[in-house]
């Protein structure tokens, strides 16, 4: 290529988030309505194009989730997903985005501002099926961001984050379940927690039931990454469908 004659190709830089949070015992996306071209009226991530040159990227991230779905950023630990920029990705030109994940419990209803036209939180099961079709790669987005976080539950005590003060083995194991988007057996999940030395330690009172002998309750251990991790079973006993 002669460099005498090359012109580096427009490229637009743009942001887009993933935030996952734990709803009625599944995992949920939060998602904003397009209210204008491309793709009006399509559900999609929260994001957008940089404001100005010397915005920072998580700067343009913060401001996107104020601004599209009035989600105070500043209360969530964003990571940084990956980078997309597949050609056609947008019809709009070359538009390569950054995209970040945020997983948190407690996520308030989200409200539409400025170019959304509505925002919810999703299903992640009806994303990945495919019953919602989302806008650009989006659908691609959530996937990775779906993995990581069923990733980020192996190594580290992140599921106690959406468990009470206090909580029962079989509380525990729901987090697990709702994320990883399987059943899993009691007694292999039990045994499983009881290895992973200081994830969880035993509180000082037992919850009381009418019938039976009364649940055992825990609280989140010193530990914040796991060892041994708890690793996803490659056969679980059974799938979780989308019904319901």
């Amino acid at each position: 290529m002669d460099d005498d004659h090359w012109t580096p190709p427009t490229v637009l830089l743009a942001v887009d988030l993933v935030i996952l949070t734990l709803r009625d015992a599944r995992l949920h996306v939060l998602l904003v309505e397009r209210g204008v071209e491309p793709y009006k009226g399509a559900w999609a991530l929260p994001g957008g194009f940089l404001g100005h040159a010397a915005e920072d990227l998580t700067a343009a991230a913060h401001r996107e989730l104020r601004e599209e779905a009035a989600l105070d950023a500043e209360t969530l630990h964003l990571e940084h997903l990956g980078v997309y920029g597949t050609p056609g990705r947008d019809p709009r030109g070359r538009v390569v985005s950054v995209a970040y994940l945020a997983i948190a419990p407690g996520l308030p209803e989200p409200t539409a501002g400025t170019d959304a036209a509505g925002a919810r939180w999703q299903r992640t099961d009806q994303v990945l099926s495919g019953d919602l079709a989302l806008a650009f790669d989006h659908r691609k987005i959530v996937e990775d961001g779906v993995e990581r976080a069923r990733a980020t539950l192996e190594r580290s005590s992140l599921a106690t984050a959406f468990c009470a003060p206090t909580f029962t083995i079989t509380e525990l194991q729901r987090v697990y379940e709702a994320v990883w988007g399987i059943s899993l057996d009691p007694r292999n999940f039990y045994r499983k927690v009881q290895k992973s030395r200081g994830f969880i330690i035993a509180a000082d009172t037992d919850r009381k039931v009418t019938t039976g002998r009364p649940a055992r309750l825990f609280k989140a251990g010193p530990r914040t990454d796991l060892y041994p991790p708890m690793i996803r079973p490659s056969d679980p006993p059974e799938t979780k469908g989308t019904e319901g």
